[in-house]
């Protein structure tokens, strides 16, 4: 059994070790992990317009994107690669809203300047590397 002076310098000694091990793994990320992840190098001028988009319209309030926003409408962080850039294209295109199983999605007048920046946007988003999120279902029994 520990005394209560050996206590407290276990404490703090743990507590000042798990800190130093805290502060080097969020450099870390700040440093190595993020740019190299994200492909932050490959930005461009509409990439930058779609995430405006997506910001200014709220887009989160229904989609996921990267397992963040509401839950009410699909998840969009690999939506490049299940429906390709020309579904993306025809679904924000639609002037009445897009709704193929019942939920509607609201229909939006974007310019085709505007439909490609978000799709280059979810292009962008697709090559992100997020550690296997979202992960594949498992289709076996």
């Amino acid at each position: 059994m520990l005394s209560k002076k050996q206590a407290k310098l276990f404490f703090l000694g743990g507590t000042a070790f798990f800190m130093v091990i805290f502060f080097g793994l969020s450099i870390h990320s700040l440093t190595v992990g993020i740019p190299e992840n994200t492909n932050a190098d490959q930005l461009n001028e509409e990439i930058l317009l779609g995430r405006k988009l997506w910001d200014q319209n709220n887009c989160m309030g229904c989609h996921t994107l990267m397992g963040e926003g509401a839950y009410y409408a699909p998840e969009l962080t690999r939506v490049y690669d299940r429906k390709g850039p020309d579904y993306i294209r025809t679904v924000l295109n639609t002037k009445t809203g897009w709704g193929p199983r019942g939920r509607m999605m609201v229909g939006y007048d974007f310019t085709q300047e505007e439909v490609e920046g978000l799709v280059a946007f979810f292009e962008w988003m697709n090559n992100t590397d997020l550690n296997g999120f979202p992960p594949e279902p498992s289709l076996s029994k």
